[in-house]
């Protein structure tokens, strides 16, 4: 299986859903395909985007609120994520991707995944690499 690309965009501080509806109010045709929250047993705070998926202006991309503070904004947390088919795939696209860049976050069960890792390449793109869930 090849990778599979797709732009994500990691909020802070439960803004989720008012940058989703934003979004879409902005751009004409856009349309929000799914949108799963957080319910009472978290890990994130009810009521935040677990994750969501719109298109806007024919482009599909992933959205979620973090409940992990971070220190950073739009910088790494803009990345392209990929969906690979194993973590041995995970491994080696971070080893790839990551050299000359940096590690946001090593290969590693996360618990919102089964093997997830997070580099920023030389040229400062973001990468988040998933192995898919079942």
């Amino acid at each position: 299986m090849s990778p599979t690309i797709q732009p994500f965009l990691m909020f802070q501080d439960g803004v989720g859903p008012d940058a989703l509806d934003f979004y879409v109010s902005v751009f004409p045709e856009s349309v929000v395909e799914e949108v799963e929250l957080y319910g009472p047993a978290g890990p994130g705070p009810q009521g935040t985007i677990k994750t969501a998926r719109f298109t806007i202006g024919g482009q599909s991309v992933m959205c979620s609120d973090s409940f992990v503070k971070h220190a950073f904004a739009f910088t790494p947390s803009f990345s392209f994520f990929v969906t690979c088919a194993s973590a041995a795939q995970v491994d080696r696209l971070a080893a790839v991707l990551g050299e000359g860049g940096g590690v946001l976050m090593p290969p590693g069960n996360y618990g919102f995944s089964p093997w997830f890792a997070w580099v920023s390449d030389r040229f400062g793109v973001s990468w988040q690499l998933n192995v898919a869930g079942d």
